[in-house]
């Protein structure tokens, strides 16, 4: 009963508060079938936090999406990732709907863009139209769903923006209707101990606290024996109706004997600190094990903007033989709720298990520029790369250079530079520098090349080494042969392939004409369209050049026939 009461008020207190400051009747949905997502907003991604909600559409491309408002379209792009083939629509109110991951557009706008494309010769565009230029009314036909870009799959990535700040909100707070009757689910409980000579259970590293599902729906964690300040972090998603997809939380709440100590949502945030998502999850246990554990207190170097409260910093101070009832409140948007104690007994006890904690001779000052020669390459650090001093690992080998592990985040881009004036300037052309994987699989790391010094700025931690490329790219017709018919044909097919350095550019052209091919990475596939044709003729000539990313080219030239 007083949890359905709960429920029932939180649903009451969500419901005016979105009434209240966000419009909930001026816009349809951007879709036309039942709407089921498999993305919420705020969701926790790889250093972002997702900045819209992702709407499945029947596993299948092709279906129309509509304006969920008048209003004109202020910016187009066409990227091979990213969002793909994104929309942008301002609305009079003072919003910005924003529709990523389309197949194409509707017909008067596939025309602006395609002339636009065409002009630039290029695939890859990003247009700001004039204000009215493009004007759209409520429920217009603006686009198709597809699965371009940075997309895994078939769906439609919607946003809602403030038109002036770009920041972005939940667009479920516009009353868009999602069915959710379901509580979010708490996989895993942790505790960790935060200061000097503290520790949890025995324990000065986080240690895994279980719980049990009590009669009355909420769960009951087992007794923490803690002395020192100390925190908690859970492993937590939520799932709508009619879908089995991990998604994300909307709220969590932290009470300590009753007295709120954290309270966070993802009703809105900056695209400016999305990256701090890195210091919300425990970052070192996500470097592991690919687990994102939200930590209830707020870690060093965290900017978010996400905290409603924060007491203490989310952090328990536990004094011994004093004892503490700690409550974490897990909220969806609907209201839902699942709600854990943890009972905290104050108690020394012998430490059983320590922290392992390893130090180099090299100790990174967070808030400095720290710099490295390794001989082989040079790193700089700028100052802030990262959210807290460390030791850091680094190691070098012929050509190699290991920095640290993929357990600590970088916030900003450092610069590796590898000495390269030992190979001849006809090698360095082949030469770039490359990221090793887990593997020992080397991926491009984009190199800038001045004289005798590659330089890479990234921001991913891990081994880099030179690497040398001289096989050329591969182009393999896919629909069509050889000085074939193509009468019925709507499209010309290719596949594009490298087998190193990865594709830098293509060109195609059809009898000495330039002619736009769209590049699906994901399936090493470009694609023209025949509708695009203004030649009068019956054979063409087809010529293909693709580049990789230290300009190993091949160019394939085929004739086909089309009346």
């Amino acid at each position: 009963m007083n949890r359905l009461f709960s429920g029932l008020i939180i649903f009451f207190s969500l419901g005016v508060f979105g009434q209240d400051k966000y419009p909930i009747d001026a816009f349809r949905p951007p879709l036309d079938i039942p709407l089921v997502l498999s993305g919420t907003f705020g969701e926790l991604r790889n250093n972002h936090f997702h900045s819209g909600i992702d709407i499945k559409t029947q596993q299948r491309q092709g279906l129309p999406i509509y304006s969920i408002g008048n209003g004109t379209v202020t910016r187009i792009k066409v990227s091979y990732w990213g969002y793909g083939k994104v929309l942008y629509i301002a609305h009079p109110n003072g919003y910005t709907s924003v529709y990523g991951h389309l197949q194409k557009f509707a017909p008067e706008i596939e025309e602006y863009i395609k002339k636009i494309q065409y002009k630039k010769k290029s695939y890859q565009v990003e247009v700001f139209p004039d204000y009215g230029e493009l004007k759209v009314e409520k429920g217009t036909l603006i686009a198709y769903s597809g699965n371009t870009g940075g997309s895994s799959g078939p769906h439609l990535h919607f946003e809602i923006r403030s038109s002036i700040s770009q920041n972005p909100t939940n667009p479920l707070l516009y009353g868009i209707d999602i069915r959710d009757a379901t509580d979010p689910i708490l996989e895993r409980l942790y505790a960790y101990p935060l200061s000097e000579n503290a520790q949890v259970n025995q324990s000065n590293d986080k240690v895994q606290v279980n719980f049990s599902k009590q009669k009355d729906g909420t769960f009951l964690a087992d007794t923490v024996i803690a002395s020192g300040t100390i925190g908690f972090g859970i492993l937590t998603y939520d799932r709508q109706d009619m879908a089995a997809n991990k998604n994300g939380i909307y709220s969590v709440q932290q009470l300590v004997n009753g007295k709120l100590y954290t309270e966070y949502d993802f009703e809105t945030f900056s695209f400016s600190e999305t990256r701090y998502i890195n210091t919300l999850i425990d970052y070192d246990h996500y470097g592991k094990y690919r687990q994102k554990i939200q930590q209830c207190f707020k870690a060093p170097g965290n900017r978010l903007s996400i905290y409603n409260t924060l007491k203490n910093e989310g952090k328990i101070a536990v004094v011994e033989g004093l004892s503490y009832n700690v409550e974490l409140l897990i909220k969806d948007l609907k209201g839902n709720l699942t709600k854990v104690t943890i009972p905290v007994e104050g108690k020394k006890e012998p430490l059983l298990i320590k922290k392992e904690e390893t130090k180099t001779d090299n100790y990174v000052i967070a808030k400095k520029p720290n710099n490295y020669d390794l001989g082989t390459a040079k790193i700089y650090f700028p100052a802030n790369t990262f959210y807290k001093n460390f030791y850091i690992d680094l190691k070098k080998g012929k050509d190699t250079i290991t920095v640290h592990n993929g357990r600590v985040p970088a916030h900003r881009n450092f610069t590796i530079s590898f000495d390269v004036s030992k190979f001849s300037k006809e090698e360095r052309k082949q030469l770039f520098i490359a990221r090793l994987n887990k593997k020992l699989k080397p991926s491009y790391a984009s190199t800038y090349k001045r004289g005798g010094t590659f330089t890479t700025r990234t921001r991913n931690l891990g081994t880099y080494t030179l690497a040398k490329d001289t096989i050329s790219p591969k182009i393999k017709p896919k629909n069509f042969k050889e000085k074939q018919w193509l009468n019925n044909y709507n499209y010309l097919s290719l596949r594009i392939s490298d087998d190193l350095s990865g594709i830098d550019s293509y060109s195609a052209t059809l009898n000495g004409k330039w002619i736009l091919m769209e590049y699906e990475p994901k399936t090493n596939t470009i694609t023209y369209n025949f509708d695009d044709n203004t030649l009068d003729q019956t054979q063409f000539d087809l010529v293909v050049k693709v580049t990789d990313n230290v300009g190993n080219s091949t160019t394939l030239n085929s004739k086909f026939y089309r009346k």
